[in-house]
C-alpha cells in the first residue's frame, strides 16, 4: 500500500495525481456480497443501520450527472429541502461503483462554504437504490446562464458580480487543492448557487487525491469545452493546472456571456484554442514535442495569441488574468493562490457581496416549469439550444468522453492502484 502523499506546495503545479488509500472501510466489504444471497440478507449486510430514503419526500428531478440522477426532496421530519443524488448501478456486478465511493469519501471529509456538502447516505429497498443526501442549492450556473442571465437586454453579469463569483470559485478550489484534491470536471454546470449567492463546487465523480510520486492517469477527463491542452495532447501525468485551465474557461464565459471554447470534437477544440492563443510549440511550451499526440495532430498555423483582440473591450487586468490562466505550459499557469492574489481582484469595482448577486426564480422546480407565464423565459433562443443541450448532457454528446467503467479500466491499466479504503464517518 502506498504511503501518504508528500505535503503539497501550493505555489507551483509540482505535485501529481495518486490514488493513495487514506480511509478505513475496505472496498472488499462491498464487493464480497454474493448475488445469490437473499435480498434481505444482502441489504442488511450492506447497509447495516443506514437510514432509509423513505424519510425523504421526492419533489422533482433537478438534474443528471455523469454518475447519478439528482432529485429535490424534503425531509419529512424537519421539512428541510435537500438534494438526493441517486447512484447509478445499472452495470455494476460487484457492488457500489468505485467512482461513487470516491465521491462520497471525498465529500464526507470536506467542509467548506464553497464546496457542496454531503449530509448522509441513505438506501432504498435494494442495492440499486442508494442515495447521497446533499445540501440543496437553488440554481446551477450553467442552467442559469443559458436560460436567464443571457436573456435580458444586457446579457451577462456585471464586473463586480463576476469578481464575486470568481473569488468564491477560487476560494473553494484553493481549499480542494490544499487538501490534495483535484476536481477534474470544473465547468459552469458543476457550480451551484444558493438563494443567498453562495457558490458551491459540486459533482466530484471524477475527483482524485493527488501527491507524489508521479502517477499516470487517464487524460479523458473534463468536459471538452473546459479541457486543458495537455489533456487533449494525451498527457497522463498532469497536475492541478488542469483545474486552473477550466477556471480560465469559466472566467471567459462569465465575461462574454457565452462559452469561450465550444468545440464539438477534440480537433475542433484544439483549433479554437489555437485561434485564441496561437499555435503551441516547444519554445513556449517546453516538452510539447514529447507529448503523445503532438506529432499526429494537425494544427492551424497561427503565430500569435488573440486574447487582446477578442477581449479588446475588457480592462488590461482582465486580459492579463485570462492569459495567465489560459497558458499552454502547465507549469507557467497560475496556481489557485496566485490567481486569488491577482491585481484584477484589487482593482475597482470591488467584488460585490454574495447576497447582492441577482436572484431569479428557481428554474428546476416543477411549480416554475408548470407556470405558463414563465414559458417564454425558459425557452432558449434557437442559437442557444445546442449550447443548452450540450451543457445539460455534461459532455455526453462528445464521443471522446469515456464511460465510467472504461475510465476506471484505463487507469488500472496505467498502473494506478484503486482505492482500497474509504471513510464514511
Amino acid at each position: 500500500m502506498p504511503g501518504p502523499p508528500v505535503p503539497y506546495q501550493p505555489s507551483r503545479h509540482d505535485t501529481y495525481l495518486t490514488d493513495t488509500p487514506t480511509d478505513p472501510l475496505p472496498v472488499k466489504t462491498v464487493r464480497s456480497l454474493s448475488a445469490n444471497r437473499p435480498s434481505a440478507t444482502i441489504r442488511q449486510a450492506f447497509t447495516g443501520n443506514s437510514p432509509s430514503v423513505e424519510r425523504y419526500e421526492k419533489l422533482n428531478r433537478v438534474g443528471e450527472g455523469t454518475y447519478g440522477i439528482v432529485y429535490r426532496a424534503r425531509d419529512k421530519a424537519s421539512g428541510t429541502i435537500v438534494a438526493l443524488k441517486r447512484i447509478r448501478m445499472e452495470q455494476e456486478q460487484e457492488g457500489l461503483p468505485l467512482s461513487s465511493l470516491r465521491e462520497i469519501s471525498l465529500l464526507k471529509s470536506l467542509r467548506h462554504e464553497n464546496v457542496v456538502s454531503v449530509l448522509d447516505v441513505v438506501v432504498g429497498n435494494g442495492l440499486d437504490n442508494i442515495f447521497m443526501v446533499m445540501e440543496y442549492c437553488e440554481q446551477d450556473m450553467g442552467n442559469l446562464m443559458d436560460n436567464v442571465i443571457n436573456k435580458g437586454p444586457h446579457p451577462g453579469y456585471r464586473e463586480a458580480e463576476v469578481k464575486c463569483l470568481m473569488s468564491q470559485l477560487l476560494t473553494g478550489l484553493a481549499y480542494l487543492h490544499d487538501n490534495y484534491i483535484i476536481h477534474r470536471d470544473l465547468k459552469l454546470s458543476n457550480l451551484l448557487l444558493t438563494s443567498s449567492g453562495i457558490l458551491k463546487i459540486a459533482d466530484f465523480g471524477l475527483a482524485r487525491k493527488f501527491g507524489t510520486p508521479v502517477r499516470p492517469m487517464t487524460p479523458k477527463v473534463v468536459t471538452l469545452w473546459y479541457r486543458a491542452p495537455e489533456l487533449l495532447f494525451g498527457e497522463k501525468s498532469y497536475t492541478t493546472a488542469i483545474d486552473m485551465w477550466a477556471v480560465g474557461c469559466i472566467f471567459g464565459e462569465l465575461i462574454r456571456a457565452k462559452p469561450l471554447l465550444p468545440g464539438k470534437v477534440e480537433q475542433q477544440q484544439l483549433d479554437l484554442i489555437c485561434r485564441l492563443l496561437g499555435t503551441p510549440n516547444a519554445r513556449i511550451w517546453p516538452g510539447f514535442d514529447k507529448l503523445p499526440y503532438a506529432k499526429s495532430v494537425k494544427l492551424p498555423s497561427i503565430p500569435y495569441d488573440d486574447i487582446a483582440g477578442q477581449f479588446s473591450e475588457q480592462k488590461e487586468s482582465v486580459r492579463k488574468l485570462l492569459k495567465s490562466l489560459l497558458t499552454y505550459y502547465p507549469s507557467s499557469r497560475l496556481t489557485v493562490h496566485e490567481a486569488l492574489r491577482h491585481d484584477y481582484f484589487r482593482e475597482s469595482p470591488p467584488a460585490c457581496a454574495p447576497v447582492l448577486l441577482p436572484t431569479y426564480p428557481e428554474l428546476r422546480t416543477e411549480e416554475y416549469a408548470r407556470n405558463p407565464r414563465n414559458n417564454d423565459r425558459k425557452r432558449p433562443r434557437v442559437e442557444d439550444r445546442d449550447v443548452s443541450r450540450v451543457r445539460r448532457s455534461r459532455g455526453q454528446l462528445d464521443p471522446s468522453i469515456l464511460t465510467r467503467a472504461r475510465e476506471e479500466e484505463e487507469e488500472l491499466e496505467l498502473g494506478v492502484p484503486a482505492y482500497q479504503q474509504f471513510r464514511f464517518s
